[in-house]
């Protein structure tokens, strides 16, 4: 256990935590509901061509790498009486919700031509909006708190609230398409956009009124904002992006990121391929709401479970073992899954008394809740247990959550600790913004290139999510390449970050430097 106490003034209230993880809700749930929107929705609900879809999918990120430095830039060099990040976290909450509301008032009868520039244009000025609030956002929470361990407190409990985005979103695979709901997917689409975009407005201003950042009056040399320097201004960026590639220990994060992040994308949608496909024969319909419940109990475990005993490793052993010990652990799940997800096993166990038991219990519990789900218009939430239910795919989860829930809580509170080290050694201003932007660029990397290889791996094991029944052979191939994939990427990060020097006894060496530059011993 970390033998330094947390001074009072250093310590994030719980009010607060909750007000900046409200924004984190907000950074998973526009991106989930994009992505389900973009890959599926305008397919199903508007007939657009596939390819048409991957471009939407991918091109506005292209731009969205773009801007991610550049608002990281404006948001470090921002003087205003209101701070250097809420004035455009508010803004960007307020804009982006609108823009998203305004994308999804699509019709069916309207043409691909039509449907495919207004969302390609719309995505884009949406964007825009999305890094003026997310951008700022994330710079926010790496200077809330100067503490080794209060950050990861802090970051903890955001990545929970974060979360709970993904406890929905895979719900609006089966709440739009529900006949008992809308009339038709597209009214579906248009309705849930409101939804929303209202509630990202809402969530997403919370960080600008009840968050605060460091003291910025000691904040020097910082650069003018102005369309006149903007030039200048791109110059003094590139010269700080290569600045900060120079650092070290805020390249391994990056790196281990991109592994771990990508490993886990690129299979992300393979188990649910595997749940219909190989467990349920190709059937949809007696697949039923499990691939969504696997999500979101999935989410769950790593909220209320993972991250809080993630938070106490750190706490406990430092934060670069807490990463190793919750890869390692994440690793082991992996592994489990080919167990897990086997249809004979899943099928032996429900036979077993205690499977059989269970099986009973979940039939008492939803003969009872189905009726009241289905008069509340809410039959998409009931469970029918005739098909049998796959116990076994539910066991590895709480070991695999522990890899994202450990990612995000840890690399964000360690590149807080990196921003302190980056002030000691490159002076002012502080680039909390610019590396904030960095990172989450690495991050839209991983996830872009992961979209185009998870393709490109379905296509290489023979996979055709056209036809009902897979080969032996293909399903074979993909539950391997749904285990290898993972677990090489979690080993590679592993090693990455086997030699991650900034400890705590390091970080609170650079934490007294600075405060006496700025005169506070």
């Amino acid at each position: 256990m970390s033998r330094y106490k947390i001074a009072r003034s250093e310590r994030v209230p719980v009010w607060e935590k909750g007000a900046f993880g409200a924004g984190h809700f907000v950074l998973n749930i526009l991106p989930g509901t994009l992505g389900v929107f973009v890959q599926f929705f305008l397919l199903t609900a508007y007939g657009m061509d596939p390819f048409l879809a991957g471009l939407l999918g991918g091109i506005p990120r292209i731009f969205d790498a773009i801007t991610d430095p550049i608002m990281g830039f404006i948001s470090d060099n921002t003087k205003s009486r209101w701070g250097r990040r809420r004035p455009y976290i508010l803004s960007g909450a307020i804009f982006s919700g609108i823009m998203f509301i305004w994308m999804w008032q699509l019709y069916p009868e309207s043409s691909q031509t039509y449907i495919f520039w207004h969302v390609m244009i719309l995505q884009i000025i949406f964007l825009i909006g999305n890094t003026m609030f997310a951008t700022p956002l994330v710079g926010l929470g790496y200077e809330m708190t100067p503490d080794y361990n209060e950050r990861t407190r802090l970051m903890s409990f955001a990545n929970s609230m974060g979360q709970l985005a993904w406890m929905i979103v895979p719900w609006l695979y089966v709440i739009i398409p529900d006949e008992n709901t809308f009339a038709t997917q597209a009214e579906g689409v248009r309705h849930m956009a409101v939804v929303v975009g209202l509630v990202c407005i809402i969530f997403g201003s919370l960080p600008a009124f009840f968050t605060k950042g460091i003291a910025s009056d000691h904040i020097e040399n910082r650069k003018k904002i102005t369309f006149k320097t903007l030039l200048i201004n791109l110059k003094e960026l590139w010269e700080g992006i290569v600045q900060i590639s120079k650092n070290k220990p805020f390249m391994k994060l990056c790196s281990a990121t991109f592994l771990v992040f990508n490993g886990f994308q690129l299979v992300s949608a393979f188990g649910v391929f595997i749940i219909v496909f190989y467990i349920f024969s190709g059937s949809y319909a007696d697949a039923g709401t499990w691939p969504a419940w696997f999500n979101t109990i999935n989410a769950m475990l790593t909220a209320f479970i993972v991250i809080p005993i993630v938070s106490w490793m750190a706490t406990k052993w430092g934060k670069r073992n807490a990463f190793i010990i919750s890869t390692l652990l994440s690793i082991i799940g992996y592994i489990l899954k080919w167990w897990g997800f086997s249809k004979e096993l899943n099928a032996a166990f429900s036979q077993t008394t205690f499977g059989n038991f269970l099986n009973n219990v979940v039939s008492y519990v939803f003969g009872y809740l189905n009726p009241k789900l289905e008069m509340l218009g809410m039959s998409w939430f009931t469970i029918d247990t005739t098909q049998g239910v796959p116990w076994l795919i539910f066991f590895p989860i709480p070991l695999i959550a522990f890899g994202m829930g450990g990612l995000f809580t840890l690399m964000m509170s360690m590149t807080a600790d990196v921003c302190d080290l980056d002030e000691l050694e490159n002076g002012m201003p502080r680039k909390e913004g610019t590396y904030g932007a960095i990172y989450w660029w690495m991050v839209k990397l991983g996830q872009a290139i992961a979209l185009v290889l998870s393709g490109l791996v379905l296509k290489l094991v023979g996979f055709d999510p056209n036809i009902t029944h897979q080969s032996f052979e293909t399903l074979n191939r993909l539950r391997i390449a749904d285990i290898v994939i993972p677990v090489v990427t979690a080993g590679l990060a592993i090693l990455v970050m086997r030699k991650y020097s900034l400890t705590e006894e390091k970080a609170r060496l650079i934490k007294v430097e600075l405060e006496k530059r700025r005169g506070k011993l």
